[in-house]
C-alpha cells in the first residue's frame, strides 16, 4: 500500500493510494502518525477500501503534497553508509553505524520550497532511502526481528549544510543537518511488501544535471542491521523516521557547486517516488510549505 498527506501545511488529509486514485482515508484514520501504524491502522485501511468505504478526495491532484508521515517523535540518521561516499568525505567506511540526529521540525513535504540558511555558503543535497517504524522497537533479539517493526519506506533528502556540520560542529554533525525544511520526505509511505528495500535504485539531479546514482544493495549496513543496532541503545517509537545515508556524487566531494538560490534539486528512488525542492533564498518568505 501507498500513503499519502495532501493539504496546506498543517492542515493535511490522509489518503491512500491505489491504481493512481487518492482515497480519502478519514473515515479510517487522523492521521498518517505512530497511533495509525502501530494499531491495525493499514490493515483497516485496506478491509475499508476493499468494502467501498473509502471514496476518492475530491480535487486531490491540485493539493499540495505533504511529508507521508506526521511529525515523527524523531528523525535518527546513519551517516556514511556507502563505502563511495565515506571516501569522497575523506573517511574509511565506519566499523559501527555512525548515528546522528536531525530536529523532528525539519519534515517537509517532498515539492516544498527550502530556504537556504542565512549565512550558509555549502548546502548540500542528500538522496535517501528513508525507514518509518511501525511498532516500538527495543532491544531486538537480531536484525531478523526488524521488519516486523517497519511500517515502510520513504524518499527523503538529508540536506546538510557543511560548515555547520564539519567546520564549527564543535564534533557533533546536527548543527548542520536541522535547518527549517531540511528533510524533505515523500510523496509516499511505501509498506514493505510493495519494494525490495534491499536493491532500489536512487538518484538525484540539480539543475536536470546527474548527481547521485546507485543501489541500495550499496548499503554498508542494511535497513535490518541499522533497526537492530539502533534499538540496542534507544526505543523506536512507532513513526520515528530513520535516514540510512547517501551515495556519492555531494557537492562535499568537490566535484560539484553548492547549492544557491533559483537552483532546482530533484531525487527519486525506484518505487518510492520522486520529489522536486526549488531553493530560495533567506528570508524571502517562500520557504518549507510555500508549495
Amino acid at each position: 500500500m501507498r500513503f499519502a498527506r495532501l493539504g496546506p501545511a498543517g492542515s493535511e488529509t490522509p489518503v491512500l493510494i491505489d491504481g493512481g486514485v487518492a482515497y480519502d482515508l478519514r473515515p479510517v484514520a487522523v492521521d498518517i502518525d505512530g497511533g495509525f501504524l502501530s494499531g491495525r491502522g493499514p490493515a483497516r485501511a485496506a478491509e475499508a477500501l476493499a468494502a467501498g468505504e473509502l471514496v476518492p478526495l475530491d480535487g486531490a491532484d491540485r493539493l499540495r503534497i505533504g511529508a507521508p508521515i506526521a511529525r515523527p517523535s524523531a528523525v535518527l540518521c546513519i551517516g556514511m553508509n556507502y563505502a563511495a561516499h565515506a571516501a569522497e568525505s575523506g573517511s574509511a567506511p565506519p566499523a559501527v553505524p555512525i548515528v546522528f540526529l536531525k530536529t523532528p521540525n525539519t519534515v517537509v513535504g517532498p515539492n516544498d520550497d527550502v530556504e537556504i540558511p542565512r549565512g550558509s555558503e555549502k548546502t548540500d543535497w542528500e538522496v535517501e532511502l528513508g525507514i518509518v517504524i511501525g511498532q516500538r522497537a527495543l532491544y531486538l533479539d537480531s536484525p531478523a526481528d526488524s521488519l516486523a517493526h517497519v511500517a515502510g519506506f520513504v524518499l527523503a533528502n538529508d540536506l546538510s549544510e557543511r560548515t555547520w556540520q564539519l567546520e564549527i560542529s564543535g564534533g557533533q554533525w546536527g548543527k548542520g543537518k536541522s535547518a527549517p525544511g531540511f528533510c524533505p520526505v515523500g510523496p509516499w509511505l511505501v509498506t514493505p511488501d510493495e519494494v525490495d528495500h534491499a536493491d532500489l535504485r536512487l538518484r538525484s539531479f540539480v539543475n536536470d544535471e546527474p548527481r547521485q546514482d546507485s543501489t541500495t544493495a550499496d548499503l554498508i549496513f542494511g535497513v535490518e542491521t541499522i533497526v537492530w543496532q539502533l534499538s540496542q541503545y534507544l526505543a523506536l517509537e512507532p513513526g520515528d523516521l530513520i535516514l540510512t545515508g547517501t551515495p556519492q556524487g555531494v557537492a562535499l566531494s568537490g566535484r560539484f557547486p553548492y547549492l544557491r538560490a533559483g537552483d532546482v534539486v530533484d531525487l527519486e528512488i525506484e518505487g518510492l517516488g520522486h520529489q522536486r525542492q526549488v531553493f530560495v533564498a533567506a528570508g524571502s518568505g517562500a520557504g518549507a510549505g510555500s508549495r
